[in-house]
């Protein structure tokens, strides 16, 4: 029994590698800046500067980003990213542009 406890709680707060393409915007704006144009652009830039978290928009879905250094070059690009999701956030390995 002890056994399949601790099995069933490793997948649980298991994380998983993944490749996915989506948006570099930000956290107050998600999913209204998608679509790569230079005033999404300009909006996700100047809301990161005023202190608003870089996120990862895919497929509707808004991704925290645990390591925001490797994106701050993508702010508002459709990107492809490589990285560890756990839950609602994800880890960047890489960071490619589409």
């Amino acid at each position: 029994m002890k056994k399949i406890l601790l099995v069933a709680s490793l997948f649980a707060f298991s994380t998983f590698a993944a490749s996915m393409k989506g948006t570099i915007s930000d956290e107050k704006c998600a999913a209204k800046h998608t679509d790569a144009s230079d005033k999404s652009m300009a909006c996700v830039k100047g809301c990161v500067k005023g202190g608003a978290a870089p996120v990862f928009v895919s497929d509707g879905k808004v991704y925290k980003i645990a390591n925001t250094d490797n994106v701050m070059d993508h702010l508002g690009h459709k990107v492809t990213i490589n990285g560890d999701v756990k839950d609602d956030t994800i880890t960047v390995e890489t960071v490619s542009m589409d």
